[in-house]
């Protein structure tokens, strides 16, 4: 398991890398404001179908179902279940896009009703129409990818939404060459998004994974309708940040430039989130159903102990680190252009408070696997749906006294109430197996988090604000390496990981 979280890991973090790149060049060509706000607004409902659909979440429905029709009736029946799941996936989604696309201006209102009476509102609008086309490709693809971690094979499915970044940075390099308009801009980038979802889909269908989805049908019988009843729950679950940072949007939209802030410092949160969490979705998922299905307490026992480890190990220094180095981060990455001083104070001290929920999101996703490998997608629906409502009602009142900080905070305690929620359910229905390894050596890994975080803090005051970009680079990175560095030793030094177990682990066949 340790093999292949480690491979989708790798291929996440590349993925989450370009992302920055990509944010930063927006960041420079769009600037803070209407424009960017409306930008930023309709990518983010595009963030949400990507989470919705991709990254792990389809696979909550999809792997335990087609493992159990292949077990049962054969490859052949595997194979034509899929055929019907991904005929009828594709021609739903095309459906949906059209509906979607005629109702725009009402969607945009209630995600972002702030918008509501200025151009910002059809700007947004526009936006989302053109990044629609993004939805009709996303669904083979998702089924794909869902198929191949089914069997194992998770290097493809991990680098290829690389190409998704690898399009808009492209198409932003070109128009900040060409020094365009920033409403042209915007429109250019929004187009690019419907291309980068047909680039995936071609590079999934020229390694000839169509092949595991065969004979190709829209059907939408009984068992259909039964898959879908699951599915959709579990993909709306695995999509829980995203739903937080729509439900602060809705608040964040009344104040100017508010939107593209915390837009900016949920990016920095996604970096930890998606290793960790996409990890969790594609990898854990598949590992639960087999133990589960198979009456294996000690296989899952070591599934769920790894993945806490796993999940604590990497969330919490993350967490510290965004806490103590969120200014610095940000004017490094986001400060340039028409992305100015005050914009990245303000993204800052949104960070530092989103930052406090990022240990919630990367535990719902240790903890949601649990619930799907035993067919149960509502717990997890349910747990987000509340994690949501708090969102939002805390953010009316916090947002109105510390505006974009009190939405982040508002978004962190939504993140954190999803998490206790689901950890009561689990817990009181079949309790959640962690073995003795797992008891010495969290406290073990928080302890070295901690001195790790105190070294960062130490030393967050070194560099001046008006010291050069280079300077400024440079620094951080020995700042990072350097807590890097010694989190792991503290880790081999306290016995809560040693470099032979780690080797073991990336040799034992995925």
């Amino acid at each position: 398991m340790i093999r292949s979280f480690l491979t989708v890991s790798t291929g996440t973090l590349a993925s989450r890398l370009l992302g920055f790149a990509r944010d930063s060049l927006i960041a420079a060509l769009l600037g803070t404001g209407a424009v960017a706000d409306a930008f930023l607004a309709a990518f983010q409902l595009v963030n949400v179908v990507r989470r919705l659909l991709s990254e792990g979440a389809l696979n909550a429905a999809l792997v335990p179902a087609w493992l159990r029709v292949r077990d049962r009736d054969g490859e052949a029946a595997a194979s034509a279940f899929a055929g019907r799941v991904l005929g009828t996936v594709s021609a739903a989604l095309i459906a949906i896009s059209v509906v979607i696309a005629l109702l725009m201006p009402l969607i945009i209102t209630v995600i972002a009703p702030g918008f509501l009476g200025s151009s910002t509102l059809d700007l947004a609008v526009q936006n989302a129409r053109l990044m629609l086309p993004y939805l009709a490709f996303a669904g083979p693809v998702t089924v794909l990818m869902g198929l191949l971690n089914a069997q194992g094979r998770f290097a493809l499915t991990a680098f290829s939404p690389l190409l998704f970044n690898i399009a808009l940075i492209a198409a932003i390099a070109v128009l900040l060459i060409w020094h365009a308009d920033a409403t042209f801009a915007a429109w250019m980038l929004a187009a690019t998004v419907g291309i980068a979802g047909l680039l995936q889909l071609a590079m999934l269908l020229s390694q000839r994974s169509g092949r595991l989805a065969t004979p190709l049908r829209v059907n939408f019988d009984k068992e259909m309708r039964g898959f879908f009843a699951k599915a959709i729950p579990g993909m709306i679950a695995s999509s829980g940040p995203q739903w937080l940072m729509v439900a602060g949007a809705i608040v964040a939209s009344a104040t100017p430039s508010a939107v593209s802030w915390l837009y900016f410092a949920n990016r920095l949160i996604e970096l930890p989130l998606g290793i960790v969490g996409v990890a969790m979705g594609t990898v854990l998922v598949p590992e639960l159903t087999r133990a589960v299905s198979g009456g294996d307490r000690e296989a899952v026992a070591h599934a769920e102990s790894r993945a806490l480890e796993l999940a604590t190990g990497l969330a919490l220094p993350a967490t510290l680190g965004l806490i103590v180095l969120a200014e610095p981060i940000v004017r490094l990455l986001f400060e340039h252009g028409a992305f100015g001083a005050d914009d990245s104070a303000a993204t800052a001290r949104a960070l530092m408070w989103l930052a406090l929920g990022l240990p919630a999101h990367v535990l719902i996703k240790a903890l949601s696997p649990a619930f799907y490998a035993r067919s149960d997608t509502m717990t997890p629906l349910l747990a987000t749906a509340k994690g949501f409502v708090v969102a939002v009602a805390l953010a009316v009142l916090l947002g109105h006294f510390f505006g974009a900080s009190g939405i982040a905070a508002s978004i962190a305690a939504g993140a954190w109430s999803s998490a206790l929620s689901l950890l009561r359910k689990g817990t009181g229905e079949f309790g959640f197996s962690v073995d003795v390894a797992a008891r010495k050596r969290l406290p073990r890994i928080v302890l070295a988090a901690s001195a790790m975080g105190a070294l960062l803090w130490l030393t967050a005051g070194l560099v001046p604000a008006e010291a050069h970009g280079l300077v400024k680079f440079i620094v951080l990175g020995v700042q990072i390496a350097a807590g890097i560095a010694v989190y792991g030793l503290l880790l081999q030094i306290l016995g809560a990981a040693s470099w032979r177990e780690a080797a073991a682990a990336l040799r034992r066949p995925a």
